[in-house]
């Protein structure tokens, strides 16, 4: 009997030890570890900031190196054509040229010699955009001009229908036409370029329309200073070499906004 008990006893213990060993086992907490945070990258941040750009205002005075070189080659011709530009806001510039030629000219006709003087006004806008402290300019503008000149007739020859006994002589003539005048209006197209400190080099056409001709009596104006020949009828066409100088009078500062980028660490 005491054997028995005993047995049941110890058999009651050992299920109260697993009972207490497993409820142990159920409340016990697992604690996972935290995974190491990767890395920061690195985040592109965008800020504005502001530059500033000098720009210089002044007077360019230059000179036509093909008229001025043409009666080196050229006996029949002799001219002079002076340049000027005035800058007054960042893309606008007063433009004008004033000039005098003397230009002999021999048609099968007649010979005859312009001379006089001319001057044409007007603006340039620039079309291009300088990077820094560059100062070119490509241009396009338009002008009025005006000229005031004389006519001789040197000499002509009269039309005969019937040459049987051949060419006529050419009749020396002499006569001299004065006070003549002419207009037009004229669209130009420009390029300038800064090579020295101040000194620009630059090459222009211009596209003309005669819109006034005062003719003198019996013939013609074949040339018209500063227009150039007549053959075309009331349109003409022209082109410059120039070398100029630039004298700066002020300058004018210009804000001009820039986008910085800027590498951050995200946290």
């Amino acid at each position: 009997m005491k054997h028995t008990l005993r047995s049941i006893f110890s058999i009651c213990l050992l299920f109260s030890m697993f009972l207490g060993q497993s409820q142990e086992t159920s409340t016990t907490t697992v604690t996972k570890e935290k995974p190491k945070s990767q890395a920061a990258k690195p985040a592109i941040q965008e800020t504005k900031r502001d530059s500033i750009k000098t720009d210089r205002y002044g007077l360019r005075v230059g000179v036509d190196l093909y008229k001025l070189t043409r009666g080196l080659y050229d006996k029949n011709y002799k001219g002079i054509e002076v340049t000027g530009d005035f800058r007054l806001t960042k893309k606008y510039y007063l433009a004008a040229e004033l000039g005098f030629e003397d230009k002999t000219t021999d048609d099968d006709r007649l010979n005859s010699t312009t001379t006089g003087t001319y001057i044409k006004g007007g603006f340039d806008y620039n079309l291009y955009q300088n990077w820094l402290d560059m100062e070119n300019l490509i241009t396009i503008g338009l002008r009025g001009g005006f000229s005031t000149f004389s006519q001789q007739l040197n000499t002509y020859k009269i039309y005969n229908p019937n040459p049987y006994w051949g060419e006529q002589p050419a009749i020396v003539s002499g006569e001299k036409y004065n006070g003549l005048t002419a207009g037009w209006a004229e669209v130009a197209l420009g390029i300038k370029a800064k090579v020295f400190n101040n000194v620009f080099v630059g090459f222009g056409v211009q596209l003309k329309l005669l819109v006034a001709n005062q003719k003198p009596s019996g013939f013609d104006n074949l040339y018209i200073p500063g227009f150039n020949r007549t053959y075309d009828g009331s349109f003409g066409i022209g082109f410059n070499y120039t070398v100029s100088y630039f004298i700066p009078l002020y300058k004018k500062k210009t804000i001009i906004p820039e986008l910085i980028k800027k590498e951050t660490i995200r946290k």
